[in-house]
Formats: structure tokens, C-alpha cells, sequence
């Protein structure tokens, strides 16, 4: 079967085509539109992209999966009245063009999101198929299933955590004797009042207190977290708790109550204060939580999804502070990865839960956009680049000895938040003063840490790499300790307190970045190399070859390596 899933919301939407249950293709909306976490409704230039990587027309398409997000009013069903009511206001231009699902069902009473969803009027209006199949999907089901998928355990333990989707911002389920058991999160009412207990909107809070973005640059306050003292924490601490059967409570009677007692006790504070406060909590509440869920299920691996889990630090202290075999994150942990969980929640209604689980594998690549290595050369050459004579690899490695930053950019983009050896920049670790070079011309925070990628064979000498935690370092989804004789031999990729959020590269993942960095090691003795994502602050990872070129005309790079070359700009 030809699946196309989608995750239509007001961010971070995204699509999939999986051929049974092989995932074929993944891209993120904010890739094509290149706004930054993009969402306003149905992906439909994702739709496109994933359907043209996979050689399918919607015509070809065999089910599509979804949950609830931000349609069209006229995809939505209504009570007879209201239904007339919204019909004619739209013909006056009136009707908001666009609901929430979730809102619609709360305030009129539906509970059943395939009742609510006019999937009739959404495949004759879009040029799908008459016999085509619809599956609701519930969010942190989805979110779940991405992250069992893929893995071999024979027993788990799941646990997602975000803002909030289909009403709950939590769920928790289990792998154990070949059955998969919900324990909280899977059949909450949409109709019911939610419960106000995210940390993940707490943390969203903290961000904008800090004076950033909320739900977008959550990130930031990781890496200052390191900075800064927690004196807030007691007082925030007031307002979680684990409760006896080790699901999180809170007193907040509102979603808006919530922000304003957060935004009491961070009003007045320096930013490292705020961040290493919440990110104390976060940690102490969800180790709370998670080790009662490990003891009462006697689980042994660890398997996380939702945008909560974006934080990377916090992931290392499950992993290292839990009697735990493995940990594996989603790579695209937030609601970005959510389609790739729709499609897997249609497999499982189809086939039943003990042949999907049968289907399980371990993730290879998240390699999953398009491949433009057709095109790039010949766009950086008609851009009036000049191009290096010699093997691509050993003339990148001599650059970047010599002090250059470059670009990779090969094969398929990157599915996810991380930019993985695709789509990245790449620097030499060996001085510090690269990072404030890369962050001035990047326009980025100058507290922002650089991750590090290494060879699989380096990976245990260089960083705190266990059974525990390889699988996730193999996706950044998780830091580590930086062993202390490397400290100060690769500075620009080591945090503050003595971390990183290493990348494990395979030859066989991607060829040209494993052989630049093996040259590198072997000319100079460090076996790692920077990795940051290829863009500028608040846009979006370049995805087509005019990004690339455009970014190597502006200076944000010294050059860029391909599979057939290495560029510089005429006048370098």
C-alpha cells in the first residue's frame, strides 16, 4: 500500500510517503517555504515533495494519514445549523479560513475526529482517489509508535511528552510479553477539560521570559542552562509534582494561569537563572515520572518522543541516571515527526499489533528528503564559483586545516531538527575562536554550543559512549560527557560543563563526510570534526541548490563540498 501521511498544524508540519512499511520519504513544510517552523494548515508543498520523491502522483495514493490539526473550515463537519451558519459566512468572506480540529471538538461536543473530518470533500477537492482510505491518528500514539518502530527490543518502556495534543501532554505505554499496553494518554476525551501539567509549555514560557521565541527556541535555554544557577527552582517546583501513581500534576487551573505564574516567578531574572532553573525542574519532575514508570514496569529500554525530548540534556540524565540497557529518541522528536507516526498508526489498525511489531527495525538513515547532487555542481558553477581541482574529500580536509569553515552538502536532506552530515557546516574543533567566527557570520547566539561528529571506531575514546546512549548519538538526540584528556584538544565543541552532542557516523551512511573526517583524524590526530546546521539564525537548514549557492555568495561559508567538487567563490 501507497501511504502519504501528514501532520497539518500551525507549526512544524510535515508529510510522508511510506511504501508498506518502509519509509521512503519525509520532509518538513519550513524546507520549501523556508519559514522557519512553518505551519498554517495542510503541508501541501510537503505532500507534493514527498509524493515526487517517491515517483507517486496523489492519484497513486492508497490511504492517507492524519490527526487532528488546522484544516479548512469546509473540511470540517458541523451541526446542520452551525454548519449553514459557518457556510454562509464564508461566502461573505467572513468564516476564519482555517479551525483548529481539537478546538472544533471540544465546542461541539465530538469526540470522534473521523466524524468531524469531511474526508469525502477533502479527496474530491484535492485530486485523490474515489477508493482512497482515511486514518485518524492519535497524537502522542503517534508520537509513540515513531519511537517504538524503530528499534528490536522485546520490551519497553514509551513515554511522550510536549505541549499538549489531543488533549493530554503525556503518555505513557508499554512493550512487555508481545503487547503494547497504553497506561495513560491514549483515550482521553477531546471533550473533556485538559490538564494543565506540560512542562514543555512551562519551558515554552521560560523562553519568552528569556526574550526569545516560545516553542521554538527552547533550545537556547539548554545550552545557557549550563550558565546559570537555579535559584528559581524551588519556587517552580511548587507547581509540580510526581504524583503516587507517577504521572505528573500541577495547580494550574488554566493554560493561562500557568503562564502567568511563570511569568511571576522569571519576571525580574537574568536569563541563565531562568534557564538552569527550568531546566532543573524539567529534569526532576521527568526523572521522577520516567524511574517510577522503569520500577513499576521493570523495563529495561527506554524509547521517547515529543518535543520535550528535544532536550538533549535532559535525555542524558535518563539515560545515565535510570538502570536502563538503551535509550533511543525519535530524530524528529517533535510534532515534525508526528506523520511518520500517522502512517505507522494506520499499519497497526490494519495489521493488527503483533505483525506490525514483527516489522520493527532499527532506523538507518534519516537521509529522507531530495537529492539534488544532480544539480548542485552545476548551480554553484553557473553562480560563477570556481572549482577546486582535486578529490573532493582531501581538498576539503585541506581547507579546513588550514582554518576554513565549509558546507557539506550531498545526497538527501535531513528528516528532523538536526542537520546530520547532509546539510551541514563543518569546521575544524581545534580552536574556540571558530565558534565565534561561524555564530558572527551565522547571526547566531554566541552561547549556542557546537555539536562534534566522529566515526563510529572513535566514538568511545573521545566521548562517554555506552551501549546505554550509542543509538541515540547516532541522531544528536542526546549529550555525553567529554572524556577529559579531549577537552582541550577540540574546545569548539565542548560546553561549558564539559559535554557534547556527538554524532556517530557510519562509512556507509554517508561516504564523503565519513572520508573527510577520517582525513582530518589522520593528518592531524583529532578525531572529530564540527557539525552545525547550514543556515542562517531563524532560517530554515538549506534544502535546494540555490540556498547553497546563495549562502556560499554571502560569505556564511568559506566553501562547499560536494560529491563531484569543491567550491569557493571567485574572488577567495
Amino acid at each position: 500500500m501507497r501511504i502519504l501521511a501528514f501532520h497539518a498544524c500551525q507549526h512544524d508540519t510535515s508529510a510522508v510517503a511510506l511504501d508498506e512499511y518502509n519509509l521512503i520519504a519525509a520532509v518538513q513544510q519550513e524546507r520549501l517555504d523556508r519559514r522557519k517552523g512553518s505551519g498554517d494548515g495542510v503541508p501541501w508543498l510537503a505532500i507534493d515533495e514527498v509524493l515526487r520523491i517517491a515517483g507517486w502522483t496523489r492519484h497513486d495514493v492508497d490511504v492517507i494519514a492524519l490527526g487532528s490539526g488546522t484544516f479548512p473550515t469546509q473540511y470540517l463537519r458541523f451541526p446542520l445549523l452551525r454548519d449553514l451558519y459557518y457556510t454562509t459566512r464564508r461566502s461573505f468572506g467572513r468564516e476564519r479560513a482555517k479551525r483548529d480540529m481539537g478546538t472544533v471538538a471540544y465546542r461541539n461536543g465530538v469526540d470522534d475526529l473521523e466524524q468531524l473530518f469531511r474526508a469525502d470533500r477533502f479527496r474530491d477537492d484535492n485530486a485523490f482517489r474515489p477508493d482512497v482510505q482515511f486514518h485518524m491518528a492519535n497524537h502522542h500514539q503517534a508520537h509513540a509508535l515513531a519511537a517504538l518502530f524503530f528499534t528490536d527490543w522485546p520490551e519497553a518502556l514509551i513515554y511522550t511528552a510536549d505541549g499538549v495534543g489531543d488533549n493530554v501532554s503525556y503518555s505513557i505505554r508499554t512493550l512487555k510479553q508481545g503487547q503494547l499496553a497504553c497506561h495513560y494518554g491514549g483515550d482521553m476525551k477531546l471533550t473533556a477539560s485538559p490538564t494543565r501539567n506540560s512542562l514543555a509549555t512551562a519551558y515554552a514560557h521560560a523562553t519568552e521570559a528569556c526574550g526569545f521565541r516560545p516553542f521554538r527556541h527552547e533550545g537556547k535555554l539548554t545550552g545557557l542552562s549550563a550558565r546559570g544557577e537555579p535559584r528559581l527552582a524551588p519556587a517552580l517546583a511548587r507547581h509540580f509534582r510526581v504524583g503516587s501513581d507517577g504521572l505528573i500534576e500541577a495547580d494550574f487551573k488554566d493554560w493561562s494561569a500557568l503562564r502567568e505564574a511563570m511569568m511571576d516567578i522569571f519576571r525580574g531574572q537574568d536569563r541563565e537563572t531562568i534557564a538552569a532553573s527550568i531546566q532543573k525542574v524539567t529534569e526532576d519532575v521527568m526523572l521522577g515520572s520516567v524511574r517510577h514508570w522503569i520500577e513499576r514496569t521493570g523495563s529495561r529500554c527506554l524509547a521517547l518522543a515529543g518535543g520535550l525530548f528535544a532536550n538533549v540534556r535532559l535525555n542524558r540524565l535518563l539515560a545515565e541516571s535510570l538502570p536502563i540497557d538503551e535509550i533511543f529518541i525519535f530524530p524528529a522528536m517533535g510534532d515534525d515527526g508526528l506523520a511518520a507516526g500517522m502512517g505507522l498508526s494506520f499499519l497497526q489498525a490494519r495489521d493488527g499489533t503483533q505483525a506490525w511489531l514483527r516489522q520493527r527495525r532499527r532506523l538507518e538513515t534519516v537521509y529522507l528528503g531530495q537529492n539534488f547532487d544532480g544539480r548542485i555542481d552545476a548551480m554553484l558553477s553557473a553562480g560563477g564559483m570556481r572549482r577546486l581541482e582535486g578529490v573532493p574529500a582531501q581538498v576539503a580536509v585541506g581547507l579546513i586545516r588550514g582554518g576554513k569553515a565549509g558546507a557539506i552538502y550531498t545526497g538527501r536532506m535531513e528528516y528532523g531538527p538536526r542537520a546530520l552530515g547532509a546539510r551541514s557546516i563543518i569546521a575544524s574543533p581545534s580552536d574556540h575562536a571558530i565558534n565565534d567566527i561561524l555564530n558572527k557570520r551565522l547571526d547566531r547566539s554566541e552561547f549556542m554550543p557546537f555539536a562534534p561528529f566522529v566515526l563510529d571506531e572513535d566514538a568511545a575514546r573521545v566521548f562517554e559512549i555506552t551501549d546505554v546512549n550509542r543509538y541515540a548519538a547516532r541522531f544528536m538526540t542526546i549529550t555525553c560527557a567529554v572524556r577529559p584528556e579531549w577537552r582541550a584538544r577540540i574546545p569548539a565543541v565542548v560546553h561549558v560543563d564539559g559535554t557534547a552532542r556527538p554524532q556517530i557516523v557510519h562509512d556507509a551512511d554517508n561516504p564523503l563526510f565519513a572520508a573527510i573526517l577520517r582525513g582530518f583524524r589522520d593528518q592531524t590526530g583529532l578525531p572529530v570534526l564540527v557539525n552545525t546546521s547550514f543556515n542562517v539564525h531563524e532560517e530554515p537548514i538549506v534544502n535546494r541548490p540555490e540556498e547553497c549557492l546563495k549562502a556560499l555568495q554571502e560569505g556564511r561559508v568559506d566553501f562547499v563540498v560536494t560529491q563531484q567538487g569543491v567550491y569557493m567563490s571567485a574572488s577567495s
